[in-house]
C-alpha cells in the first residue's frame, strides 16, 4: 500500500470518528518534606512563661480556581453520516463521480476515483458509480443520468464539465453536489466546491525542475499539454517562472498534443512531441496530460529524461516501470478527502467555496529521492509562497490574470 493511500485511510478514519480531546490543570505539588531528626532529650520542667499575645492566624494561600475540563468533542459516527447524506433512504450512501477523463489514467482523474472507492469500502457504503470520459458537450446528459441512479453525493472532478451545474443542482436538490473545480466556478446555493490556485502550485514545481536541470547541465525542458486552455496557460507560465528563478537562461517549450479541445489523452501525439523535444535538446518533460500520462512517462524513461506527472501524489510509490522524477501535485483524491472532512465539520457546505492553500504535502512540487539542492530549491519556493512574498504574488497574479483574461 502506498504512503499516500495510507495517509488517505488515516484521514478517512478521522472523518468517521473525530477524536475527543480533554484538557486538565496541572496538580499543585507541595515542596515540604517530613523531618527524620530524633527528638531532643527531656529537660526539667519550668514555670510556664507568660503567653505572648495571640497573633492572627495566617490566611491560607488562595488556590487558583480550577478551570472546568474541556468538553469532549462530539463524535461523528458512520450512522450519523448516513443519516445526513442518505437522501433516498436506502440505509447506505452511494457516491457518484463525474470525471472528464478516463477513470484509469493513473493520474488526476483516477486519483479521485480511487479515493472514493476506498472511502466507501472503509465505511461499509455502497460501491460508487463512476461516469468517466465526459466531454463538455455531453456533460449535462451524463451527469443527469448519473444523478438518477440513486446517488447521495455527486462529485464533479473538473471545472471543464461544470457548466451544467446551475441547472442540475436545482433539478436534483436532494443530492449533495461537490465540485473540485480547480480554478473555480460560480457559487451556487446547491453546490459545495473547492478550488486551488494553479500559479503558485506550478511555481514551486518549476523551481524544483530548474534545480534538476541545473544538475543535469541542461537548459531545455518541454511542457506537453492539450490545446492552450486558460488553466494550461497559467500552469505553463508559472512553471517557467519557477524554472527561471533558478537560472534565467533556462527555457521550457509548450507543445499542444490534443486534436480537439480538452483532448488530454492523445498518446500518439504526446509521445511524438516528446521524441521531437528530446531530439531538440530537452532533458526534462512535464506531462500535463490525462490518459496520455503513462505513455509519456514510459517513453521519457526509455529516453533517459526526467519526467513529471500532473496531479497524482503517489507517483514515487508506484511500481509501474516508469522512473518518475516527481509530480506537480493537485491530487483529486487528496483534495476530496480534505473536502469531506470539512463537510463533516460543517466548514464546507453547499453554497460555500473553499480554497486549498499551496503547501508541502497537499499540493505543488513533489520530487522522488531529491538531492539536497533540489530539496532546498523546492523548500525556498514554498517558503516564498507561504510568506506571501509581495514580488512573487505580483508576478503570479499577473500570470493568472493574463491566462483568464483579467
Amino acid at each position: 500500500m502506498s504512503r499516500t493511500m495510507k495517509s488517505l485511510i488515516a484521514l478517512l478514519t478521522v472523518l468517521a470518528l473525530v477524536a475527543a480531546a480533554c484538557g486538565s490543570d496541572d496538580a499543585v505539588e507541595s515542596n515540604a518534606a517530613a523531618s527524620d531528626a530524633p527528638a531532643p532529650a527531656e529537660e526539667p520542667a519550668e514555670e510556664p512563661a507568660a503567653e505572648p499575645a495571640e497573633e492572627p492566624a495566617e490566611e491560607p494561600a488562595e488556590e487558583p480556581a480550577e478551570e472546568p475540563a474541556e468538553e469532549p468533542a462530539e463524535e461523528v459516527t458512520v450512522d450519523e453520516l448516513v443519516a445526513r447524506f442518505d437522501t433516498n433512504g436506502d440505509g447506505t450512501i452511494t457516491i457518484g463521480v463525474a470525471a472528464a477523463g478516463p477513470r484509469d489514467d493513473n493520474g488526476y482523474y483516477q486519483s479521485l476515483v480511487d479515493f472514493v472507492e476506498t472511502y466507501s469500502a472503509e465505511n461499509g457504503w455502497a460501491a460508487p458509480i463512476v461516469s468517466d470520459n465526459i466531454g463538455p458537450a455531453e456533460a449535462a446528459q451524463a451527469m443527469s443520468d448519473l444523478a438518477q441512479q440513486g446517488v447521495d453525493i455527486l462529485m464533479v472532478g473538473a471545472s471543464e464539465i461544470a457548466e451544467p451545474l446551475p441547472d442540475l443542482t436545482e433539478q436534483f436538490p436532494d443530492i449533495f453536489w461537490y465540485c473540485n473545480c480547480g480554478a473555480g466556478f460560480q457559487e451556487l446555493p446547491g453546490l459545495a466546491q473547492a478550488l486551488d490556485w494553479g500559479a503558485p502550485i506550478h511555481y514551486t514545481a518549476g523551481a524544483a525542475m530548474g534545480a534538476i536541470m541545473q544538475e543535469q547541465g541542461s537548459t531545455s525542458a518541454v511542457f506537453l499539454g492539450c490545446c492552450d486552455i486558460n488553466f494550461e496557460v497559467e500552469a505553463y507560465n508559472a512553471t517557467v517562472l519557477g524554472i527561471q528563478s533558478i537560472d534565467a537562461a533556462f527555457t521550457m517549450e509548450y507543445v499542444s498534443t490534443g486534436d480537439f479541445q480538452f483532448d488530454f489523452d492523445n498518446a500518439a501525439n504526446a509521445t511524438a512531441a516528446l521524441t521531437n523535444a528530446q531530439a531538440n535538446g530537452a532533458t526534462l518533460a512535464y506531462a500535463y496530460l490525462g490518459g496520455a500520462t503513462d505513455p509519456v512517462g514510459q517513453l521519457a524513461t526509455d529516453l533517459g529524461m526526467a519526467v513529471f506527472a500532473a496531479g497524482p501524489a503517489n507517483v514515487c510509490d508506484r511500481d509501474d516501470g516508469i522512473a518518475w522524477t516527481g509530480a506537480v501535485v493537485f491530487d483529486g483524491g487528496v483534495y476530496a478527502a480534505t473536502a469531506l472532512e470539512l463537510i463533516v465539520q460543517g466548514t464546507l457546505d453547499e453554497g460555500i467555496t473553499y480554497s486549498f492553500p499551496t503547501e508541502p504535502g497537499l499540493n505543488g512540487a513533489l520530487v522522488c529521492d531529491p538531492s539536497e539542492a533540489v530539496s532546498a530549491a523546492a523548500d525556498a519556493a514554498f517558503g516564498l509562497v507561504l510568506s506571501f512574498d509581495e514580488a512573487l504574488m505580483g508576478e503570479l497574479g499577473a500570470i493568472s490574470g493574463a491566462a483568464y483574461g483579467g
